[in-house]
């Protein structure tokens, strides 16, 4: 199987809408994931006399033809076994190639391409006693269907798709703010490294800072060193998200929508330039490879609600961008960081996208496997919210008592010594009488009274050793 990773989700929270024919089912396809899945194969359960749509699961296309027949079981298995889970076993299945065509390659040229794996799929799904109603293929700005044998409906040569916004699905969507963020390339794009001139720059700059904190965390037996850069790293973190606190724009049609739903691709471009110009290769080098220790990106995860949210998410995507060559296994942390902060402030599609890249950039990431599986499950993220505001607020509460007994020590060691020295019996004179204190009465002071009081307290015959 190739190096993607399937994603699935639950039934749709839309708004009900009714489709009809392949033509409706393709373009609703963009509006059920959130993005345009090219190079892409999806699956969608359909439940119900009516063909309720239900879970769905997505999987880039296996570019060798030998690996079509295991995806295929694969993805029927997924499905169904997700479906089960639910307690909603699909009763039938709708299937989506999508493919743009190679250089000199039709649309057409693609669909007969891709015929025997839609037939596996087929025949996958059949075996688990699943029926596949529907299977198009998407390719070139046209829609083709497997298993429509009407010329009149679904012509060879494929029909044209509705023009974008123009649809029933496209308007519903738009009224429930259900928004399409591009293409799943142009997505995984903003998480990619852009090349350039400046690449040579930052990949410098990451050679020099692995130089040196790489040997002080793992060299670091007694982890004083390790702790060091550890609070480094944070401090720096949370340095930089400062800069990342003004809101971007949000789409005039729902600013309810996360940030850059809605937004043009030119101006997502300019947007993601924009974020790059605030934070310099030193500066991205050094979190990059502070938040290789599992405990510093641990605490990261915790900016996950309101501004911090919004402005760690774009964070991340800077710090994965900073991944250059060879560092490039180095970006399954911040993007994990992205697609929890992503998925923890409602935007999904780009959490499953940060998610998977981040699995194939080191597929054994436990902390992306366990929030893909979750994400893709349709758990809440409010569950594992509480358990990082619970560990932050216990580590807040023992900071602040720390610092509480540290300064209780100071003002103790602070004392002048010869308080102890002043302190007589009463009635006693001592050489030079002037001074001396009334008998029956303790001198005012830090020696005599409570920290914080002003008044000296009665005395009596006996003295204290701690001066209190």
């Amino acid at each position: 199987m190739n190096a993607n990773h399937h994603e699935t989700s639950g039934p749709s929270r839309t708004q009900q809408i009714t489709l009809r024919g392949p033509a409706e089912l393709a373009d609703a396809l963009p509006f059920m994931l959130g993005f345009h899945p090219t190079d892409s194969v999806v699956l969608v359960a359909l439940h119900g006399e009516r063909g309720r749509f239900g879970g769905r699961v997505r999987l880039g296309i296996p570019r060798s033809s030998g690996e079509w027949s295991s995806t295929a079981d694969h993805l029927a298995e997924c499905l169904v076994e997700g479906g089960a889970r639910n307690g909603t076993r699909p009763d039938g299945i709708v299937v989506f190639l999508c493919q743009d065509p190679e250089a000199g390659e039709t649309g057409r040229r693609v669909m007969e391409r891709l015929r025997p794996f839609a037939q596996r799929l087929r025949t996958a799904c059949g075996a688990l006693d699943i029926p596949v109603y529907e299977a198009l293929c998407i390719s070139d700005g046209l829609y083709f269907s497997y298993c429509c044998p009407d010329a009149r409906c679904c012509p060879p040569d494929g029909t044209p798709l509705a023009l974008s916004g123009t649809s029933v699905m496209a308007a519903t969507a738009a009224y429930a703010g259900v928004q399409v963020r591009g293409s799943l390339r142009d997505m995984e794009g903003r998480f990619k490294p852009s090349g350039g001139p400046d690449e040579e720059r930052q990949r410098a700059a990451l050679d020099a800072t692995a130089a040196q904190i790489v040997p002080r965390i793992l060299e670091d037996a007694e982890g004083r060193e390790r702790e060091e850069v550890r609070e480094t790293t944070l401090r720096l973190a949370r340095e930089v998200l400062r800069r990342f606190a003004a809101p971007e724009r949000p789409s005039p049609k729902s600013p309810q929508s996360p940030p850059d739903a809605g937004r043009t691709a030119a101006g997502t471009a300019a947007g993601d330039a924009a974020d790059d110009a605030l934070v310099d290769t030193d500066e991205a080098a050094a979190l990059i490879l502070g938040l290789q220790d599992r405990v510093t990106r641990d605490r990261a995860a915790e900016w996950m609600e309101g501004w911090e949210g919004t402005a760690a998410l774009r964070l991340w995507r800077v710090l994965a961008r900073r991944c250059v060559t060879p560092y490039q296994e180095h970006a399954a942390a911040p993007l994990t960081l992205a697609g929890w902060t992503a998925w923890s402030i409602g935007d999904e599609p780009t959490a499953r996208v940060a998610l998977g890249l981040a699995l194939d950039a080191d597929p054994e990431y436990v902390f992306a496997r366990l929030l893909h599986q979750a994400c893709n499950e349709g758990l809440d993220p409010e569950s594992l919210r509480s358990c990082l505001r619970t560990e932050r607020d216990g580590r807040t509460a023992s900071e602040q008592a720390a610092t509480s007994a540290s300064r209780r020590v100071r003002m103790r060691t602070a004392r002048p010594q010869s308080t102890r020295q002043t302190l007589r019996k009463p009635g006693r004179q001592t050489r030079g009488g002037a001074g001396r204190p009334t008998a029956g009465v303790r001198p005012g002071g830090p020696a005599a009274a409570k920290p914080g009081s002003k008044t000296p307290r009665p005395g009596g015959q006996r003295g204290t050793r701690s001066g209190r």
